[in-house]
């Protein structure tokens, strides 16, 4: 329309035929390029801060250490920085384990002012768009908190960047590969200036309607974080995710998630609102298209790795496969999964998240 008004040389009815055929030529022709384009992006990520030590396996130099206390010893070990059961160890008839799951991994400061400050600049892993900021410290241990969400190969994750000092983005902003999003902070629950960091998470999201879920069990604690809240987004290890990809630039998430291992499984009743085949089609197993139920196929992490129909009749979610462990299955799966072989079961916790796979039926 302003380029009708603004040419002259032609009549108001002509300009018209003329600039509405042109403009659906040109919709024909590069929407399906634009669709295209960003249904096949490729899964190419860069690191969110300037210490690329991951990359020479220098693991005291890219992971924080964490403060432990573990039966009167005092240490600060870095591998509580890294992505899985590496925290709160406990000792149990099969030795030592750990039973704290840390859901991303924790990047050292590599620059500071005279004062010890960090001011390490904070980068988009990936293209993307900024989908919510918390900015409010005191509302999550994340403290303050970005999420992006990114598309790859027709399914959307999720990059989470927490205990920063300062946002520079706006929910809503596309950002691109590599942009400056915040500075590294120590603003959240347990961290102080000296142990300051980058907490990164790169998550699958279970549903999209983890609000009502969570108004219905959490009723007294508000959710200021909307489908962004730690509970509705499954981290998986992406410092593994960043040097499989260097061995093999072509990886996409799915074939990355295939070499996981099933811990339990969960069988679900048949529901309206199960939102993983449609959040991440390629988790469907292939070959029965049928059931009277779905199986979820969980990695010990919690992360869903692929949901198949069942014969099997369900009211409510119940586990139907468990591997078999010396040790009590809720040390092994985040208080998810409790008890052992035969006798596994949900916990209440665990029976509570399962309905979100299902919620609200």
């Amino acid at each position: 329309m302003a380029l009708a008004r603004g040419t002259k040389a032609l009549s108001g009815s002509l300009s018209m035929r003329l600039l509405f055929p042109a403009v659906a030529f040109a919709l024909l022709l590069f929407a399906p390029m634009t669709i295209q384009t960003a249904q096949n992006q490729v899964l190419d990520l860069v690191l969110p801060t300037d210490n690329d030590a991951l990359f020479s396996g220098d693991g005291p130099a890219f992971y924080q250490y964490v403060d432990r206390d573990y039966n009167g010893v005092k240490g600060a070990p870095w591998e509580g920085g890294q992505y899985g059961f590496v925290r709160d160890p406990k000792s149990t008839g099969g030795g030592v384990i750990y039973t704290r799951f840390h859901e991303g991994i924790d990047i050292r400061s590599v620059h500071r002012d005279a004062n010890g400050e960090p001011q390490d600049e904070v980068r988009a892993i990936g293209d993307g768009e900024v989908v919510y900021v918390n900015p409010v410290p005191g509302h999550s241990n994340y403290g303050k908190y970005i999420v992006i969400e990114h598309r790859w190969d027709g399914s959307n994750y999720y990059s989470l960047y927490a205990h920063l000092n300062s946002i520079v983005v706006q929910p809503g902003e596309t950002v691109r590969r590599g942009q400056p999003v915040a500075v590294m902070g120590y603003t959240g629950t347990g961290i102080n200036r000296e142990r300051a960091h980058l907490h990164l998470e790169l998550c699958l999201m279970f549903s999209r309607q983890f609000d009502a879920w969570y108004t219905t069990f959490f009723r007294n604690d508000p959710n200021r974080h909307g489908l962004y809240n730690g509970m509705n987004l499954a981290g998986i290890d992406v410092a593994r995710l960043y040097l499989a990809l260097r061995k093999n630039p072509a990886l996409t998430i799915p074939e990355f998630l295939a070499g996981e291992e099933t811990f339990y499984k969960v069988t679900l009743p048949k529901a309206q609102h199960f939102d993983l085949p449609t959040l991440y089609p390629w988790m469907s197993a292939a070959g029965k298209r049928n059931g009277s139920s779905w199986e979820v196929s969980f990695a010990r992490s919690g992360v869903p790795l692929r949901f198949e129909p069942t014969d099997r009749r369900v009211a409510q979610p119940e586990v139907s496969y468990v591997k078999n462990s010396s040790a009590e299955c809720s040390y092994l799966t985040r208080d998810i999964v409790s008890g052992r072989g035969a006798n596994a079961h949900l916990t209440n916790y665990g029976a509570q998240l399962m309905r979100l796979l299902i919620w609200p039926n």
